[in-house]
């Protein structure tokens, strides 16, 4: 059997979920020539947040990074939807994380490591990625975290 990242996806027991629509006037993904650019996604499991609040005060850390781990469930479905097969990507050019926290927290890329590992395992080597990440002071619907993606597709 081939290692592909559906098979990846099968052996973490990660079925991914239909994407979520943009709640505002914005698109999910645009795939720009071979780079597919996919919109911040929230921490949604089974249709509903699954942390909301601020890092540093009601988020703990391991709550966060599986928030990340969610987001980037999310970014994945997304990826699909637009691309049809997830063996397309040839690339996780560049993951960006936002997380809501409070000023003293200083464990963002801790919290952002839920998205990059979940990337490198689905996408093996092609999911090693350069990232940004950065705390902010609110997300929508009050999420703890967001995460955004850019891919480079066959």
């Amino acid at each position: 059997m081939t290692d592909t990242p559906e098979t990846r996806l099968d052996r973490h027991g990660i079925i991914l979920p239909v994407p979520p629509a943009p709640v505002a006037t914005y698109v999910a993904t645009v795939l720009s020539g071979s780079l597919l650019v996919v919109s911040g996604q929230l921490p949604l499991l089974d249709g509903k947040l699954f942390a909301t609040g601020k890092l540093g005060a009601d988020v703990a850390v391991e709550v966060g990074v599986e928030a990340a781990r969610y987001a980037m469930i999310n970014v994945i479905a997304q990826v699909r939807a637009a691309v049809g097969d997830l063996s397309r990507v040839r690339r996780v050019v560049r993951l960006g994380g936002f997380i809501s926290c409070v000023p003293s927290f200083t464990q963002h890329a801790t919290v952002m490591n839920g998205a990059s590992d979940l990337a490198v395992a689905i996408f093996g080597d092609a999911g090693l990625h350069a990232r940004s990440t950065i705390g902010v002071p609110s997300l929508p619907l009050d999420a703890a975290v967001e995460v955004e993606g850019l891919f480079e597709i066959a």
